[in-house]
C-alpha cells in the first residue's frame, strides 16, 4: 500500500515502480527506491521503437521536500541496445536539466530564484550556492536556446551599472513584449554589434528592426547606425526633462550660493507641480513669480516649456517649437540650460521621433530597479554570468515550460 501511495505521489507509472521507502528519522531522510518491471522495453530520443534493457546504473535525484525531510529517488536506470549496437541510457520522465534533480526540484529553484537571492534559495533547500546557480544557469541557457526573435521589430536598449564605479552592463529589450533579449557587458558601440549578431541566431533580422529607443550616448547612436540601418532612432521625453531638470537643480546650487533664500527648494523644483502638497505649490509659485530677478526660476519654466512642447503629436510643431525654445534658452544667461539647448540642436531629428513613435524607455528603467534591487539584497554578484542569469529570470519572459512542465 506505501508503495502505491508513493507512486501516485510521484506520479509514477508503467514500466517504473516503488520498489522500497527508507525513512532516516535521524538525518529525516526520506528515501524512495524505484526500479522498473523486468522484461520492460524503453524508448529513447532521436531512434525509432523501444527498446530491451542491456544493464542499469545507479542514479540518485533530489525531490521535493516530504514535509520538512529531504526526499532523494535511488533509481535503477536502464541503457538500451539499439538496432545499430550502440547502448543508450534511458532519462526517467522525471530527470532534471541538471545531473541529480528532478524536474519537479528543479521548477521549485527556479520560482525561489525570482523572488530571493540564491543564498537564501540554497539555505531553504538545503543545497550549495554554486547548485542553486548551475540550476537557474542551465535553464536560462536552455531557454535561450531556443528563443525565437523573428517577430521582433521596435527595441529600446539601456545600461545599467553592474558594480561601483564605471563598470556597466548593457540590456536591449523587445519594446512591444517588454522582455529582455539580449545582455552582455560594456556600453559602447560593440554591444549592439553583438546584438545583431545575437538576433541573427535567433531568427531575426537586424535590417527589419524598425525603431529602437536609447539615450543618446554617442556610442549606442554609432552602433544602431551601424548594425540596425533602418531603425529609426528615439531619445523619449523622459531622458530630454530629466537632462532639463538636472540643469535647473545646477542653477539653483550655483544661485543658492548667494541667495540663501532658494535653500530647501530642491525637490519642488524637481517633482512635478501637480504632485506637490499645496505649502510646497505655495513656495515654488512664490519663487516663479521672481522670475525677472531668479535665474533658478527662468531654468524651471524652461523645463517646463520643454515638457509642454514634447507632449505635442505634430511633428513639424514639435520641431519648429523645440528650435524656437533652444534659440530662446541660449539667449538667455541661464547657463546649465543652455548644455541641454546644445544636446537638442544636436539630436533633434531623434528627440522629434518621439513625437511619432511615442516609443520609450520607462518599462527597461523599471527593470533596471528590478535588477538593482536584486543586486542589492544579493549584495552584489562576483561574476556577470550570474547578472545576465538574474536579469534574464527577472525580465526575459522566458518560456521555460517547453522544458519542464512544472516551471510555466
Amino acid at each position: 500500500m506505501h508503495a502505491k501511495l508513493f507512486e501516485a505521489a510521484l506520479g509514477i507509472t508503467d514500466p517504473w515502480r516503488v520498489a522500497g521507502v527508507d525513512f532516516d528519522a535521524a538525518k529525516k531522510v526520506l528515501t524512495i527506491s524505484v526500479d522498473f518491471v523486468a522484461g520492460s522495453r524503453f524508448e529513447v530520443s532521436g531512434v525509432a521503437g523501444a527498446h530491451p534493457a542491456h544493464d542499469t546504473v545507479a542514479k540518485r535525484y533530489r525531490h521535493l521536500n516530504f514535509f520538512q525531510h529531504e526526499c532523494y529517488l535511488e533509481v535503477r536506470v536502464p541503457r538500451v541496445r539499439l538496432p545499430d549496437g550502440g547502448i543508450r541510457q534511458v532519462e526517467p520522465d522525471w530527470a532534471g536539466k541538471l545531473a541529480g534533480f528532478t524536474l519537479l526540484f528543479e521548477a521549485l529553484i527556479l520560482t525561489l530564484a525570482r523572488e530571493m537571492p540564491f543564498a537564501a534559495v540554497a539555505r531553504v533547500v538545503g543545497l550549495s550556492w554554486h547548485r542553486v546557480a548551475a540550476i537557474c544557469k542551465r535553464y536560462v541557457a536552455l531557454a535561450l536556446a531556443q528563443a525565437d526573435f523573428s517577430e521582433v521589430k521596435r527595441l529600446a536598449a539601456d545600461e545599467t551599472s553592474r558594480a561601483r564605479g564605471h563598470d556597466y552592463i548593457t540590456l536591449v529589450a523587445d519594446a512591444d513584449a517588454r522582455r529582455v533579449l539580449f545582455v552582455t557587458e560594456g556600453r559602447d558601440a560593440a554591444t549592439i554589434a553583438a546584438f545583431a549578431e545575437d538576433l541573427k541566431d535567433h531568427g531575426g533580422n537586424a535590417l527589419a528592426i524598425e525603431s529602437i529607443s536609447i539615450d543618446m550616448s554617442p556610442a549606442f547612436i554609432k552602433g544602431v547606425t551601424a548594425n540596425l540601418p533602418n531603425a529609426t532612432i528615439t531619445f523619449d521625453k523622459f531622458h530630454v526633462i530629466a537632462h532639463a531638470s538636472a540643469a535647473v537643480d545646477k542653477m539653483r546650487r550655483i544661485e543658492q550660493r548667494t541667495d540663501p533664500s532658494l535653500k530647501g527648494l530642491r525637490w519642488k523644483l524637481l517633482r512635478d507641480r501637480d504632485a506637490l502638497a499645496p505649502a510646497a505649490k505655495a513656495d515654488l509659485d512664490a519663487l516663479v513669480a521672481q522670475v525677472a530677478t531668479k535665474r533658478t526660476a527662468r531654468a524651471w519654466l524652461y523645463k517646463e516649456q520643454l515638457r509642454e512642447i514634447l507632449n505635442r503629436k505634430q511633428v513639424n510643431v514639435v520641431r519648429d517649437m523645440l528650435w524656437q525654445w533652444t534659440v530662446n534658452v541660449m539667449r538667455s544667461k541661464v547657463e546649465p540650460m543652455k548644455a541641454v539647448a546644445k544636446m537638442i540642436r544636436k539630436h533633434l531629428e531623434g528627440i522629434v521621433a518621439w513625437t511619432r513613435t511615442r516609443q520609450t524607455n520607462g518599462f527597461l528603467e523599471a527593470i533596471n530597479g528590478l535588477f538593482q534591487a536584486a543586486k542589492r539584497k544579493a549584495r552584489g554578484y562576483a561574476s556577470f554570468s550570474t547578472i545576465r542569469t538574474m536579469v534574464f529570470l527577472l525580465a526575459g519572459k522566458l518560456d521555460f515550460g517547453k522544458l519542464n512542465q512544472h516551471a510555466t
